[in-house]
């Protein structure tokens, strides 16, 4: 039993760096992108890979009362928070271009990595570029895949502790612990991101070991708190 418990605090923790990984991947612009000032979605980091994180969680979730495939359920997860990333890309990127009336473009290279496309002559005077590029779209994508297969992977180690609670007290027990891992995860990259970023090709994604080392940490201790208050070792 304690080898089965050591293993979901790897697992656990495991996901805690896939989930902080996956934030410097989502292109948050915060403020100034909501004002079309910036590249990427118009919100804060946290609240964006927690969204994305949530419904890889629920999508997860839901999987779990069907099979007890790990493979299955961590697909769930990842292909949940994908969708859901991708939505709101794609509606924000309407709003852009037919709201606002500005291209997508990219401050922070001169050339789309993936299409080639040029940028700088499409960004406005005085802004850090506007919408969502091909890049950041892509970037976001894999981004919410690497959160909701964290997200994923956490919820099914905490389900997967063995203990004598009531199913209903359980999977409240592991939700909860599942859903404060997420944000610590989303917490720790957003400090190191500091501000803006728009996916793997700005700069500050090279800050990501930084990140992966303290949410490394974090997650380990979390995960060994979370494994024993919910009746394991």
């Amino acid at each position: 039993m304690i080898t089965a418990d050591f293993l979901n605090i790897i697992l656990i923790t495991l996901g805690g760096i896939l989930i902080s990984m996956g934030v410097h991947l989502i292109p948050v612009g915060g403020a100034p992108a909501a004002m079309a000032q910036a590249t990427g979605v118009g919100t804060g980091t946290v609240q964006l890979a927690a969204g994305a994180g949530l419904t890889g969680l629920v999508t997860a979730g839901f999987m779990m009362n069907v099979t007890d495939s790990m493979a299955l359920i961590l697909a769930s997860g990842t292909v949940g928070a994908m969708i859901m990333i991708s939505v709101t890309m794609l509606v924000g990127q309407w709003i852009y271009v037919y709201g606002v009336g500005c291209p997508a473009a990219s401050a922070k290279v001169k050339y789309d990595p993936i299409t080639k496309d040029r940028q700088d002559l499409y960004v406005s005077q005085g802004t850090e570029g506007h919408g969502i590029p091909t890049a950041s779209f892509i970037s976001g994508v894999i981004g919410a895949a690497l959160g909701g297969l964290g997200g994923s992977l956490i919820y099914y180690a905490l389900l997967s502790i063995e203990n004598g609670l009531p199913e209903a007290d359980f999977v409240g027990i592991a939700s909860i612990f599942a859903i404060g891992l997420f944000f610590v995860n989303a917490v720790i990259p957003s400090y190191n991101i500091g501000g803006t970023i728009e996916g793997f090709h700005d700069p500050k994604f090279k800050r990501f070991p930084k990140a992966v080392i303290a949410s490394f940490v974090a997650t380990f201790l979390a995960a060994i708190m979370g494994v024993v208050a919910i009746g394991g070792m």
